[in-house]
């Protein structure tokens, strides 16, 4: 039994959709959420409460174009967490398939929705649901951390990375070959790179000991060069990273 989040803000093609997914019998318990921001709240708890809690949410029937954040916007953001739910897009533009497929869409439908047209996404959703237990789950490799990249996973590898900047509850991620954005707070990553030499040196950087090219003092500020970067150094950091750095081999 599906359990579905329909997104649109037009609250008769909302209510419209709502009552035909509460039809198919596939589907066990459905909302609704009247924009992007709205929806993107409730996925979050969804992801909280874990696949099997009591706020799971298996699929996201999704209107495109809204005020604000839009559906496209939304699908993207979904695409950096770990195990995001199925979308399938409903809409009334036929332009935006192309993107919504290399978004990994499980379907496109297009409004007025159809209640068969409709069925036929509900199936391939259940379908890819019942197919996504039997995939191997491997434990994280401390070495690499994975982005996504044009909706491409890829693994950068911990030792590439010389800082991480803050950026609210993601991170940025920040090599010689280019930056890539994470949904991971800094202080995660902090506590969880200690022990491979990431240290804070501000409220919004993180730096790596070994990618520190020169500390700089200049009228009681100080500030360190890495990749090529100067970055400031807070007040409360300063003497914990000249330490460090004194000590380091």
């Amino acid at each position: 039994m599906l359990r579905a989040l329909a997104v649109d803000d037009e609250r008769p093609s909302l209510e419209e959709l709502l009552y035909l997914l509460n039809a198919d019998p596939r589907v066990g318990s459905v909302e609704g959420a009247g924009d992007a921001t709205e929806a993107l709240r409730r996925i979050n708890r969804a992801l909280e409460s874990g696949p099997h809690g009591p706020e799971a949410i298996d699929v996201v029937f999704l209107d495109i174009q809204m005020p604000g954040l839009d559906g496209l916007d939304l699908a993207r953001l979904l695409t950096g967490f770990a195990r995001p739910p199925l979308v399938v897009f409903v809409t009334a533009h036929e332009d935006f398939a192309v993107q919504a497929f290399d978004l990994k869409a499980v379907d496109y439908v297009l409004k007025p929705v159809r209640k068969e047209r409709l069925a036929e996404a509900v199936r391939r959703a259940v379908e890819l649901r019942g197919a996504a237990p039997r995939i191997p789950v491997h434990e994280p490799d401390p070495d690499h951390i994975p982005v996504e990249l044009g909706g491409v996973t890829r693994f950068v590898a911990v030792d590439d990375i010389t800082h991480v900047e803050a950026h609210g509850d993601y991170a940025r991620l920040h090599t010689d070959r280019g930056n890539h954005l994470v949904r991971i707070p800094l202080s995660t990553l902090e506590e969880r790179w200690r022990a491979r030499g990431f240290v804070r040196i501000h409220r919004r950087h993180l730096v790596a000991l070994r990618h520190i090219g020169e500390l700089r003092l200049d009228a009681g500020t100080v500030s360190v060069l890495v990749g090529g970067e100067e970055l400031q150094v807070s007040r409360r950091h300063a003497r914990e990273l000249r330490d460090l750095l004194m000590r380091r081999p």
